[in-house]
């Protein structure tokens, strides 16, 4: 599986998306030590994700209830909101390499445990989400790591071809990681999936050993009172900035019915249907598909034709429709359509602007920054099952899913009211490096570390 993974990967990376040449990518690869191994290494933790989000749901689903799935989305959520701002002041000053590293060394342990606890072919929901919220912390350091190690190491004008490259390796990653959970779970159960998974993080601790080692940034060791000047700077200076201020909360609001659609309520809806566990993996990987066409064909040429502003908003609404007909159909093949086409709609409502972003963030103050709309997302992921899980006590599952792909849709219409995000979004990206910094110098003024 291994070598059909990176064979896909090889052959489909000379189609990196429209405007994205051979040269721009060998020119990324020659000018930055260990490209590949971070593409490799991000695709590969990408992968692993995937698995168990199609592994973990469907064992729940299976051989639990909805409520123990909303349980394990509620504590996962709380974990990562508490684990996420602690260690944002860290991630900013850290080698990057050795947060990827040892997040894997932690991530291959708690894949043997899976393994160990689904050989004993029992399931205990306790262990399971005491493994998962251990993963939870891992990936709380790969993660800000993973997304911010590009922009420290190409120059602005490379930045936008190397994210794009990224979100397309990650896309096809998506697809693989759901066809291999399909495929192990329905050849060799559960415990089959989790072997799988532990193999795959091993090659990926092989291939972060071939990434640069970065310099850790210098800063005053003052202990306790350094570490929350760096959490309080990173929450303040969001909150500080009204448009960032105001894409944080409508993106908060959106997660709460976004999350669940394309997360617990997949399973639940495959489940509700009489399916086998191999239509989880096959419906996820419907909406990465979506993702994928997306990202390699859809999102730049959307954006030339309509632009940043109407692309974000717009197809934000034809998403949440998608969802909606996700969730009020009784055909497993109409459900797996309408996750292609939400897959489509969410490369637009997640990449456009993606770049915009990362850079009018001052460089200093990107992680802990990151590390605040993680933690809002969280709430929100901790809101979404909440709702899910008293909802299907009243009502089924069709309901609920369709309920949440409208409540979806009403939701991103917040995005017309967010001060300056219209202008923002009109800017080239020659223009956007340190926006916030030169609209609101204030806020940057004194120096994290």
């Amino acid at each position: 599986m291994l070598i059909v993974f990176a064979a896909t990967l090889k052959k489909n990376k000379i189609k990196i998306m429209n405007k994205i040449s051979r040269n721009q990518f060998a020119e990324l690869h020659n000018d930055i030590a260990g490209f590949n191994s971070i593409l490799l290494v991000d695709s590969l933790r990408q992968v692993n994700e995937l698995i168990a989000l199609v592994t973990i749901p469907w064992w729940i689903a299976s051989s639990g209830s909805s409520s123990d799935l909303a349980l394990l989305g509620i504590v996962i959520a709380i974990v990562t909101f508490i684990i996420v701002p602690l260690v944002a002041p860290i991630g900013d000053k850290s080698c990057k390499k050795m947060q990827i590293t040892r997040s894997l060394v932690v991530q291959i342990l708690i894949g043997a445990g899976f393994v160990a606890l689904t050989m004993q072919h029992k399931f205990n929901l306790t262990f399971i989400i005491a493994l998962t919220c251990v993963g939870v912390a891992a990936r709380s350091f790969i993660d800000p790591a993973c997304a911010m190690i590009l922009p420290e190491l190409v120059t602005p004008k490379r930045l936008p071809a190397a994210i794009q490259i990224r979100k397309t390796w990650l896309s096809m990653s998506g697809i693989v990681g759901p066809f291999i959970a399909g495929v192990a779970i329905s050849r060799w159960g559960i415990e089959g999936a989790m072997c799988v998974s532990l193999c795959l993080y091993i090659c990926a601790l092989f291939f972060a050993q071939k990434i640069p080692k970065m310099n850790n940034i210098n800063y005053r060791k003052n202990g306790f009172r350094q570490w929350w000047h760096g959490l309080h700077t990173g929450i303040a200076s969001k909150w500080l900035v009204p448009m960032e201020r105001g894409w944080t909360i409508v993106n908060f609001v959106i997660w709460i019915f976004q999350g669940p659609a394309v997360g617990m309520l997949i399973p639940l809806k495959v489940h509700a249907l009489g399916l086998a566990g191999d239509w989880v993996g096959i419906s996820i990987g419907a909406l990465s598909t979506g993702v994928l066409v997306g990202s390699l064909i859809g999102s730049q040429r959307l954006v030339d034709l309509f632009g940043r502003y109407f692309v974000r908003v717009g197809f934000g609404v034809f998403e949440a429709l998608a969802l909606t007909v996700a969730g009020l159909s009784d055909s497993p093949y109409v459900m797996a359509m309408a996750l292609v086409v939400a897959g489509f709609c969410n490369t637009s409502l997640a990449l456009v602007g993606a770049t915009h972003r990362s850079l009018a963030i001052p460089q200093a103050f990107r992680v802990r920054m990151l590390a605040a709309t993680t933690m809002t997302t969280q709430i929100a992921g901790a809101l979404g099952p909440t709702i899910v899980a008293l909802l299907l006590v009243h009502w089924s599952v069709k309901v609920v899913y369709a309920s949440f792909g409208v409540l979806m849709g009403v939701s991103v219409l917040g995005f017309l009211f967010v001060p300056r995000l219209k202008e923002f979004l009109s800017h080239n990206h020659d223009e956007i490096v340190d926006w916030y910094s030169r609209q609101y110098p204030e806020v940057f003024k004194s120096e994290p570390f």
